[in-house]
């Protein structure tokens, strides 16, 4: 019933607020006081992973076998959800980075913790700030750090695919990495944009095969890049 889902949504937004008030200011405080900033990743992931079991949602990934525990990638996905950065930031396998919007800065506690565990806030309304936190971001890709970007710039509706922004794909080619595109399906049903509401279900990861972004400099390339992921992450959510 449509009551019961409306429940489920908001009881799933409590937990994300409660186990970030209960988990995140004595992590944050003890890696502050001894500046062992690597603490808090491990109690993050534990936190998104938590949120994710606790609000009913099982997380199904395949495509595993196609990285490289070794390698830096940067992981562009489609977003229909909240669910996603959960999602994303938890199973792929990677230390992970996130490009987010600059929103989640204004959020109490998040926006303070978010530099702890490697998240960027992107201002895509100022072209200025927003190259400056891409090229930061591409700095810390090239000492080894993968980062995941929802290309689209904000949440889709739900059975919505936008087209993509440029900034992910100059990150990958210019830190000479390549881009793994991820299909992230049915988190528009059971927590998309715009409804209110949320169901118990599987979210799907997939990790589709990784694109080179070898010699890749101009923007005509980049726009062909661009169109390729776009196409693979498109073929795959049908």
């Amino acid at each position: 019933m449509r009551i019961f889902r409306r429940v489920h949504y908001w009881w799933s937004l409590f937990l994300a607020g409660t186990l970030l008030l209960f988990l995140a200011p004595p992590v944050l405080l003890v890696a502050w006081l001894t500046k062992r900033r690597e603490l808090v990743y491990p109690w993050a992931l534990f936190g998104a992973r938590k949120w994710l079991r606790l609000s009913g949602m099982k997380v199904q990934v395949r495509g595993s076998e196609r990285i490289d525990r070794n390698q830096t990638y940067v992981f562009i996905s489609n977003h229909r959800s909240y669910l996603d950065t959960a999602t994303l930031f938890a199973y792929t396998g990677q230390r992970l980075g996130i490009l987010a919007k600059k929103e989640l800065l204004k959020v109490p506690i998040l926006g303070y913790g978010m530099g702890y565990v490697n998240i960027m806030a992107i201002d895509r309304s100022n072209r200025e700030r927003a190259l400056q936190t891409t090229e930061a971001a591409t700095a810390r890709i090239r000492s080894g750090r993968s980062f995941g970007v929802f290309a689209e710039g904000t949440r889709a509706l739900p059975g919505e695919f936008r087209p993509f922004k440029k900034g992910a794909f100059y990150m990958a080619a210019q830190a000479g990495v390549p881009i793994v595109p991820v299909a992230i399906k049915n988190t528009d049903y059971l927590m998309g944009k715009g409804t209110g509401e949320a169901r118990f279900g599987t979210i799907e990861m997939v990790l589709l095969a990784p694109v080179s972004t070898a010699g890749i400099s101009t923007d005509e390339e980049i726009n062909r890049l661009l169109q390729r992921v776009h196409a693979m992450i498109g073929d795959e959510l049908g």
